[in-house]
This record gives structure tokens, C-alpha cells and sequence, in this order.
């Protein structure tokens, strides 16, 4: 089981930024995606973005084009989402999310992923 372990959410005013990370541990050799995902109340989960640990290569979601960046560090332990130019639509429980992901599958499919952290909250006020 890959762990995960979200921070960095908190309120923010429209138009600021907020940096996520999420610390992973455990048995990562099942992964080879990590993700960020976000649910606002009332919502269907969305996939915000999604980085394939093998090659770095990035895949994002739609409200997240050209806004927000998703990275990892040099030791793929902790992976981290950059928000910028947040939106009061951006309100919402973001989480980590692991999981082993064929070439052909839809990276940004959050059915498709096994572990999950917690969540950490993002609001973003007028």
C-alpha cells in the first residue's frame, strides 16, 4: 500500500496562490502515477492533474490548464501542486492519489487509482 499524506490547503483570496504537497511513502514500487484530484460538496471528483513518476511527463485537467503545475522532487517522495490565479470554483477537498496506470489508460481517470491520502481543504474567497 502506497501512503500519502496532503498539505499546504488553507483560504485564500481570489487571484492568490497556494503550493500543495503530498509526501508519499510505502510501497511505491505499486506506482507509477501520482495525482491531485479535487471534490467541492455536491460534486462529482475531478482530476485536477497527474504526474507519470517514470518520465516526469504531466497531464492535466481541464480547469487546472494554464493555471496550476504539478511537480516532484528529485527523490519522487514528495510530489506538489502549484496553484496560481486561484478562482472561488477552485474551492474544494484536493487529494493525493496513487495508483499503476497502464500506457493506454486515461491518466487523468481517478477510478483508476488505488490509494488515496486524506485531503487537504483549499478555499478561495471573493
Amino acid at each position: 500500500q502506497v501512503r500519502l499524506t496532503e498539505s499546504g490547503g488553507g483560504s485564500v483570496q481570489s487571484g492568490g496562490y497556494l503550493r500543495l504537497s503530498c509526501k508519499v511513502s510505502g510501497a511505491t514500487y505499486h506506482s507509477n502515477c501520482l495525482g491531485w484530484f479535487r471534490q467541492a460538496p455536491g460534486k462529482e471528483r475531478e482530476a485536477v492533474a497527474v504526474i507519470y513518476t517514470g518520465a516526469d511527463t504531466t497531464y492535466y485537467g481541464a480547469a487546472a490548464k494554464g493555471r496550476f503545475t504539478i511537480s516532484q522532487d528529485g527523490a519522487k517522495t514528495t510530489v506538489y501542486l502549484q496553484m496560481d490565479s486561484l478562482e472561488p470554483d477552485d474551492s474544494a477537498m484536493y487529494y493525493c492519489a496513487s495508483g499503476y496506470l497502464g500506457p493506454k489508460q486515461d491518466k487523468l481517470l481517478w477510478q483508476l487509482y488505488t490509494d488515496w491520502g486524506r485531503g487537504t481543504q483549499v478555499t478561495v474567497t471573493v
